[in-house]
């Protein structure tokens, strides 16, 4: 319970720290393992987004950290969620995107801070190791919606 209770508040922090967020957002925390969010998120008629360089940069900077950084331990793992969480927060600092490239930014954004945060309290290298990989496939997928 207080674990839903402290993702619907920072999902609400996210939403609020966002300019023009115009949908409300609900994260389907039973599906943290999986990318549910791809049945939501659309292209731009069948185009890429345009999303600013700073979005780009911070998304890139995520990928590396997930590259780089060791996980053969839980500590290394949260290790990664700090590193994870300095490169989100420049994300969601330097948005200037608006509109609909913005919605589904979220759409794509909202999933991965949930990821995140669970793997923030993994308790066994398994559970970390499946939401790390979850959390590579969501930030992969970045550039199939977004340039």
């Amino acid at each position: 319970m207080k674990k839903t209770v402290f993702i619907i508040l920072l999902i609400a922090t996210v939403v609020t720290s966002c300019k023009n967020t115009e949908k409300k957002e609900v994260i389907d925390v039973s599906g943290l393992y999986s990318n549910t969010w791809v049945k939501e998120i659309e292209l731009n008629n069948d185009n890429k987004w345009q999303a600013n360089s700073e979005t780009n940069e911070g998304v890139l900077k995520m990928q590396n950290s997930i590259k780089t950084q060791p996980t053969n331990t839980l500590v290394e793992y949260f290790a990664l969620v700090e590193q994870l969480n300095v490169d989100k927060n420049y994300v969601i600092k330097n948005c200037t995107m608006k509109g609909d490239s913005h919605d589904n930014l979220h759409v794509w954004l909202l999933p991965l801070i949930a990821k995140i945060d669970a793997l923030s309290e993994a308790k066994t290298i398994e559970d970390a190791a499946k939401l790390k990989q979850s959390i590579k496939e969501n930030m992969n997928a970045y550039f199939d919606y977004f340039e």
